[in-house]
């Protein structure tokens, strides 16, 4: 019996990062999932369609939002591989997405570092999920890169 916790979801969301890794792109994946569903996905893609703003959470916050046929993420949760930028943390203020989680800190571009009020009052933000796996890729990532 498959059990649908935050390690299984953010184990679909290190999937996507491969996808990008395989693309040559900076591998974060992510999720949105709503009742144990996932109804959103997206990795980066700003090579791959020349958009700076084709990250993986907005990818998936779009998917998710066509798929409820709602600009809001109420009762939704997003998975993502590495710490949101603040752009993207932005996006997901305007989402009213109910829940963040994710894995690999990003000292450097990270959203947190500027305040977690940068994300919606009513949104909870969790991290450390698959912390090591998601570092990993990207430490692989970056390593090739040199």
């Amino acid at each position: 019996m498959q059990v649908y916790d935050d390690n299984y979801f953010m184990k679909q969301a290190l999937r996507e990062a491969q996808l990008a890794f395989d693309s040559g792109e900076v591998p974060v994946g992510a999720v949105v999932v709503a009742d144990h569903q996932i109804i959103g996905r997206g990795h980066n893609s700003t090579e791959q369609l020349n958009d700076v703003t084709a990250h993986a959470e907005i990818i998936a916050l779009t998917a998710a939002s066509n798929y409820l046929q709602s600009k809001y993420l109420h009762r939704c949760t997003l998975y993502v591989t590495l710490e949101p930028c603040v752009m993207c943390a932005g996006a997901l203020y305007w989402s009213q997405i109910s829940r963040v989680v994710f894995g690999a800190q990003d000292d450097k571009r990270g959203f947190i570092r500027y305040g977690k009020d940068l994300l919606h009052p009513r949104t909870r933000l969790e991290f450390g999920v698959e912390m090591d796996a998601c570092a990993h890729l990207l430490k692989a990532f970056f390593a090739q890169k040199r």
